[in-house]
């Protein structure tokens, strides 16, 4: 009788180890349906274009790094203005909502002020995926050492044009104070990005990245004080105006 109930225990328990596996199998081969689902929607779909002319924020969010919690990006008569305080180290920002923006035309229509001399401040249009996959332009006073090695004139600032890495490149180049177009320009080649850095329609600089279609990206609109594109902290408030900006897809 002792074995009978024996033989029934065994034989239920691997009844039950068998369905357990056999669940944990199908949650497997669920999650990687999912996964490759939501995988096939990123690389398939293509971003729709946009354009935003600053008369609200929607579709945009605040973002900064610093230790001041105001926002300092204020709607002023259809323009986005965001500035920083003179001796801190405030970096203000806006970006998209949305991380979903990948080959295509980045445009946009910038002020670029009359900042202080060596001041350390940026204005900044770029768009971003994570500290890797940056691709930027920031507008500075410019280093003492870089505006004599372009023979910069006073009411001429420096331009950086940079991708973070993969590869690291940072170009510089002067340019006057007042409104500008900057864009940048995403195709393929070879199954990675090529991009084009343009300041009002003319290119200034050209790069074949190491990443693709599977990096999308926020755009981001910013004044930030950075040491790295002036050779003292910032001695006034320095402000950059934002008039609109455009996305529009191409392959």
């Amino acid at each position: 009788m002792q074995q009978a109930i024996d033989r029934k225990r065994i034989h239920l328990n691997s009844i039950i180890m068998r369905n357990y596996y056999l669940t944990l199998l199908l949650i497997c081969i669920c999650g990687l349906c999912f996964a490759q689902q939501q995988t096939n929607d990123i690389s398939t779909k293509n971003p729709p274009n946009k354009e935003w002319n600053f008369n609200n924020l929607d579709g945009w969010k605040y973002g900064h790094q610093d230790n001041n919690p105001d926002n300092q990006c204020i709607l002023e008569n259809g323009y986005l203005r965001i500035f920083t305080r003179a001796n801190s180290v405030d970096r203000k920002k806006v970006h998209t909502v949305e991380r979903i923006y990948t080959t295509g035309r980045y445009t946009w229509r910038t002020h670029i002020p009359q900042m202080g001399i060596g001041d350390q401040c940026s204005v900044g249009s770029w768009i971003y995926h994570d500290d890797q996959h940056e691709l930027d332009f920031e507008v500075g006073y410019g280093k003492d050492t870089v505006r004599k090695e372009l023979n910069a004139t006073p009411d001429e600032m420096i331009a950086y044009m940079t991708s973070q890495a993969y590869p690291f490149s940072s170009v510089p180049v002067v340019i006057k104070t007042g409104w500008h177009l900057f864009e940048i320009d995403l195709t393929l080649k070879n199954g990675n990005y090529y991009i084009t850095w343009l300041i009002d329609n003319e290119p200034k600089h050209e790069l074949q990245l190491e990443f693709g279609k599977d990096i999308a990206f926020h755009i981001f609109c910013s004044v930030e004080n950075l040491k790295f594109i002036g050779d003292q902290p910032a001695q006034q408030e320095n402000s950059g105006l934002f008039d609109f900006v455009r996305y529009t897809y191409h392959d």
